[in-house]
């Protein structure tokens, strides 16, 4: 059966093609090979997760990189796995058991543990599955799982060691609280959106004032006034030095709280006084550790008020605060209220509203490993592409806080400590104790709590290749390339960098390449709500993975934005079936030669033709700037060329050429154009395969059966003898000529089958490139002929005569020849009714005397002016129509 189906159909040779990738092992890497290492680590993706655009983007950049790579030469390791997502996963096992009735206080953590690795097994795979469809090129054979075992000893090790250097610590501080999840969550998990709030301004009366003066603070969250230890003032606030010693009266109790100075203090928000809440805010927090002041934490885990608050204990925090603001009007505590957007923070997985809290959890020390971050990008041995992401980095690493390490929640790594009940002494180690290390007391029982999702796929880039110890795979650490999208800059990457800085003494990468988001075709960002989201997972059913990688490349750029459409994607499908009959007319032309094209090139002294020596040599400029975009990570630009150079000087101009070659069959520039062109062919093939892998190895096997793999063969070399810039000059010259009449044609109407006379002026070396070409010019331009001799000078005198003028030639075409009379006439015709009918109106309104008489002067003199123009155009028209 012929394999050249007239129309391309992805449907019936990708999952075949990627079979058969995958059962050949062609991604898997040769930890011994003596070829040069190149790493690219998948950013993990949730269990929890299905495949979207931003998926797509992101897998499909690692892949151009890595099959580029692979085909350069180097020994590539593209490693696969997922992250385990704590609380995503958690909160989906919740559900699910939900559905049952159940909740976590009907089962034990055993058991809990036991539907979460049931749930992994089931679901965990099915993203991997989705990536596959794509076409990743990662070696499947190293899929890794942030929860597998060896990975749980790095995170065991990293824990440990960090608590031996100081950088772990147990404490109080504050962090953010999902009274929903019931657990501390990191500032990744937090989405912080606008939202429509009130600003109340109450009033804190000043304690033995005898005027009842009073001090009025602004806040958005009433009920917290029952965690207030002080108000607060910037030095530089009028009231400052008068309030200085004084103290007030926290509303609604008989609590006396006093007044301090502090620099932190906004003095143009609100009122310019600060209630400082230390349980409940973080700069309120660190306000209170500078001055010393008490702690009162007034939620408990699900978000109500506790015995702190008197008669609102056991009220849900909004609920207290209708409650609260209620009785501050009614006692007069209330001066006004305005109405105020503001960001507000939302657990991403329950969109509860975060609530910042006191709590005891683990934190890690930031400022010694952020110093060592901040330096190595400094000194540019780890580059962020576009440069200017840079900024976001040592922004967060410059400001940044402790980290909160510890969750509450049942599914993660278990944090290792067990707490002795004796002695209350902690006991850190790498290995379950018998007995605490202090008092050697058997009660002792490890922390319930589960560490950051965000602690474990730190160590991502080296716990996958066997850290802490040597594993064979260690030869491909440290990592080459990170692909990553901005929004996860200080999230994942920071901490991967100081991480491995600090536990490996090396740094995890060297590029760190930032992609923008995919948006829709209007630039907005998609989202079910908008209703503008598409499915990747339907695209590549509907069109194919080639498609889909193509439409999510073309116009990118490193660090923006990008936008998708249908309309992209079909603009894809476009440009497959331009490669697929392309090569369809190839392969029907070129059964009686060779495959070994190649040595056929290679060994050719001398190309014996312009249009393949032009060929050659655009392609090998094409090779180099390809090759030079795919190092800088220019993928949109180099896939643009790839599309320019296929679509409009292979398919357009040279396949028009080599048609002629292919009818004098057996011929030595027959023989030679048919080699050129499956020359050129699959080596753009090569060029295009990281980009749309799946159509370019079903066209290359089907020109050469013998041949294994694209995957596995060497990318196309810039070679300069190729290089040949007078048949470059030549043939565009001819381009240049063909283009210029056809555009002619065009804008003169003429008909399809109407063929025309051709006079060119032009020096004799020029006539002499054109005389060789003439069979080609005259079928493209439609010419009856094409003269070179005296009849241009009367066709130069010939007013009916239309000119082309050129950098190297002058084109005289004869108008009745060129112009299409019968449209010309018609559309002349159709003009003259339409004035003719507009005339009539603007006669009827100037001889109207009750319109001369009633009219503003200046629209009759307006109706005038316009009919005496139309009456001119008419006068043109006519003149016009003559002539034909």
């Amino acid at each position: 059966m012929f394999e050249f189906d007239k129309i391309y159909k992805p449907e019936l040779i990708e999952q075949d093609l990627y079979n058969f990738w995958i059962t050949n092992n062609f991604f898997v890497a040769n930890p011994h090979s003596v070829k040069k290492k190149y790493t690219i680590m998948m950013p993990p993706p949730n269990i929890t997760g299905n495949l979207h655009l931003g998926h797509a983007l992101d897998q499909t950049i690692q892949d151009i990189l890595a099959r580029f790579k692979r085909m350069a030469g180097y020994e590539v390791l593209f490693l696969p796995g997922t992250d385990h997502a704590a609380i995503a996963t958690e909160t989906k096992i919740v559900q699910q058991m939900a559905t049952e009735g159940l909740t976590k206080k009907d089962i034990t953590r055993e058991e809990f543990l036991e539907r979460a690795w049931a749930w992994k097994k089931k679901y965990g795979h099915l993203i991997i599955e989705q990536i596959k469809k794509i076409g990743s090129s990662c070696d499947w054979t190293c899929e890794r799982f942030t929860m597998d075992e060896n990975y749980t000893t790095a995170i065991t090790e990293c824990f440990v060691k960090f608590y031996e250097e100081n950088l772990i610590y147990r404490g109080e501080r504050i962090i953010n609280w999902c009274p929903n999840c019931r657990t501390s969550v990191s500032d990744a998990e937090v989405n912080h959106t606008q939202t429509d709030g009130k600003l109340y301004y109450i009033k804190y009366y000043i304690k033995n004032s005898k005027n009842q003066d009073f001090l009025c603070v602004a806040t958005t969250r009433p009920e917290t006034i029952f965690g207030d230890v002080a108000l607060a003032v910037n030095p530089d606030h009028d009231l400052a030095k008068t309030l200085i010693g004084k103290s007030v009266i926290v509303p609604l109790t008989d609590r006396e709280i006093p007044i301090i100075v502090d620099a932190s203090v906004d003095p143009n928000f609100g009122t310019g006084i600060l209630k400082v809440t230390p349980a409940h805010a973080y700069e309120d927090f660190e306000i209170g550790r500078r001055h010393n002041l008490p702690i009162l934490k007034i939620l408990d885990s699900r978000g109500y008020l506790n015995q702190e608050c008197g008669e609102y204990q056991n009220t849900e925090r909004f609920v207290a605060r209708e409650k609260i603001v209620k009785d501050l009007n009614a006692h007069n505590f209330i001066e006004k209220t305005e109405n105020l957007v503001h960001n507000t923070g939302h657990c991403y997985r329950c969109e509860s509203t975060i609530e910042p809290m006191i709590s005891t959890q683990w934190f890690c020390k930031m400022a010694p490993l952020a110093e060592q971050a901040i330096n190595i990008v400094k000194a540019d041995e780890i580059q962020f592409v576009p440069k200017h992401f840079d900024r976001i980095y040592f922004q967060w690493l410059t400001n940044i806080k402790d980290w909160c390490i510890s969750r509450q929640l049942w599914w993660g790594h278990r944090i290792p400590a067990w707490y002795c009940e004796n002695c209350e002494h902690i006991t850190i180690s790498r290995h379950t104790p018998n007995a605490c290390e202090k008092c050697n007391s058997k009660s002792i029982n490890q922390d319930p709590d589960t560490l950051d999702t965000w602690f474990s796929s730190a160590l991502w880039p080296f716990a996958t290749l066997g850290w802490p110890k040597k594993t064979k795979y260690w030869s491909f650490y440290p990592t080459d390339t990170l692909v990553t999208g901005y929004d996860i800059i200080f999230f994942w990457v920071a901490r991967m960098i100081f991480s491995s800085l600090k536990l490996t003494k090396k740094i995890p990468f060297s590029k760190v390449l930032i992609h923008g988001l995919v948006r829709d075709a209007h630039g907005q960002k998609m989202s079910k709500s908008l209703g503008n989201g598409i499915d990747p997972l339907d695209v590549i059913e509907k069109y194919g993975a080639d498609a889909l990688r193509f439409a999510l490349i073309s116009g990118l750029t490193p660090g923006n934005d990008s936008r998708f459409s249908i309309e992209k994607i079909e603009g894809a499908r476009r440009f497959l079936n331009k490669i697929w009959n392309a090569a369809r007319l190839i392969y029907l032309n070129t059964q009686d030669i060779g495959k070994n094209n190649n040595n056929f090139i290679y060994n050719t002294q001398k190309i014996s033709s312009w249009h393949n020596s032009w060929i050659l040599s655009r392609f090998n400029n094409l090779t180099k700037i390809v090759y030079e975009n795919l190092e800088n990570f220019e993928y949109g630009i180099a896939l643009q060329k790839l599309y320019s150079f296929f679509w409009d000087e292979f398919c357009d101009w040279y396949l028009e050429f080599a048609k002629f070659d292919f009818k004098i069959s057996n011929t030595p520039i027959s023989r030679e154009t048919k080699n050129i062109s499956v020359y050129i062919l699959q080596n753009t093939l090569k060029l295009l395969h990281p980009f749309i892998p799946f159509i370019t190895e079903k066209i290359y096997k089907i020109f050469d059966k013998n041949f294994l793999t694209i995957t596995t063969s060497s990318y196309p070399e810039f070679h300069p003898k190729f290089v040949d810039s007078e048949a470059e000059e030549k043939i565009n010259k001819i381009i240049t000529l063909i283009k210029s009449v056809r555009n002619k044609r065009n804008t003169s109407n003429t008909k399809i089958e109407t063929k025309i006379s051709v006079y060119i002026h032009c020096a004799d070396p020029i006539k002499n490139i054109l005389k060789q070409y003439e069979e080609i010019i005259i079928f493209f331009i439609r010419a009856l002929k094409i003269e070179y001799s005296s009849d241009i000078q009367n066709a130069q005198n010939n007013s009916q005569t239309s000119v082309i003028i050129l950098d190297f030639a002058k084109i005289y075409i004869p108008n009745t020849e060129l112009l299409n009379t019968e449209n010309i006439l018609s559309n002349i015709n159709k003009e003259i009714a339409q004035i003719n009918s507009q005339l009539e109106k603007y006669k009827i309104l100037v001889n109207n005397p009750e319109f001369l008489m009633n009219a503003k002067e200046t629209v009759i003199s307006d109706t005038k002016l316009k009919l005496e123009n139309l009456e001119k155009k008419l006068k043109d028209l006519t003149i016009e129509k003559l002539k034909f």
